[in-house]
């Protein structure tokens, strides 16, 4: 009878051990942390690997990285957060990546013709006999950065935060996060790191809430990166070996300075036109939605 009795006791030990683990791992800051780090060993090891390599075999790693980056993601929400991940359903994947990637290209396209048409940007075509080497490696480069940097900025970071606080605070707090982690680049001031919060941050957080998957912002990513870096523009303060070569004229807070694009006003009201709406658009599917739940008698 003791020895029935001890052993139910060591199960009940067990038991609690066991679910203290599993709540230290369901703790939202720790599967954000253990996530994010996942993706940053993946993305470090791959851009040892790519900068060895030439042609296109380095996009075929980044691809390679990127599946894997997504894998670290999924599994660290399945088995730590213990959640669903629709978010990267493959459901719609395609379809919200397109409009993700339309809505980055006209974004940087619209913002790069409004500074042009104010005397800030003139463009000339490189005349360069490498275009295939350009292409292959500015869309590599945007592809690996907009995959990681989604991955843990709005999936990780910004689930995790919402879990807490709800999504306003998560939108500010990713957005603020977004412009601190840009202030060590090239040519980044107080003012750059303020704009990538508002043009970047709120705009990228936006459009999540907004479609509410991952591929959307992913392709907006992407295409804003690609965009900068084939017509010449630094990228958040990296020079880009673009298509065009850009004379810059006036003021910084015009053209950006040597931050590039992202620096100058215009991308920041700009964006602010694009994600208000998309706000807005959330807020009233919240509503909608509130309002078809089933009233509990």
């Amino acid at each position: 009878m003791k020895k029935k009795m001890s052993g139910n006791k060591e199960l009940l030990q067990n038991g609690r051990k066991f679910s203290a683990l599993s709540s230290f791992w369901r703790f939202p800051i720790v599967w954000m942390i253990v996530g994010a780090i996942g993706i940053v060993l993946i993305d470090t090891l791959f851009r040892q690997l790519t900068e060895r390599l030439e042609g296109i075999v380095p996009l075929i790693f980044t691809l390679v990285m990127g599946f894997l980056a997504i894998l670290v993601y999924k599994l660290t929400l399945t088995y730590l957060a213990r959640r669903s991940t629709p978010e990267i359903s493959r459901r719609r994947a395609g379809i919200e990546t397109v409009l993700g990637v339309l809505t980055g290209a006209i974004f940087i396209t619209a913002s790069a013709f409004i500074i042009m048409a104010l005397g800030g940007y003139s463009f000339q075509w490189a005349g360069s006999g490498n275009t295939s080497f350009v292409l292959i490696s500015t869309i590599q480069t945007a592809l690996g950065a907009a995959i990681v940097e989604e991955l843990i900025f709005r999936g990780l970071m910004f689930q995790a935060i919402d879990q807490f606080g709800g999504k306003p605070l998560a939108l500010a707090v990713t957005s603020l996060f977004f412009g601190v982690a840009h202030l060590g680049n090239t040519g980044a001031t107080l003012w750059s790191a303020f704009a990538i919060v508002l043009e970047a941050g709120v705009l990228l957080g936006a459009a999540f809430l907004w479609r509410r998957n991952l591929w959307f912002t992913m392709g907006l990513h992407f295409a804003w990166n690609a965009m900068e870096g084939l017509l010449g523009i630094p990228v958040s303060g990296h020079v880009a070996a673009g298509l065009f070569t850009v004379k810059v004229n006036g003021a910084a807070l015009l053209t950006g300075g040597g931050f590039g694009l992202e620096g100058s006003i215009v991308p920041v009201v700009v964006s602010l036109l694009i994600s208000i709406p998309m706000l807005f658009a959330t807020a009233r599917k919240r509503r909608v939605e509130a309002a078809n739940l089933p009233v509990s008698k």
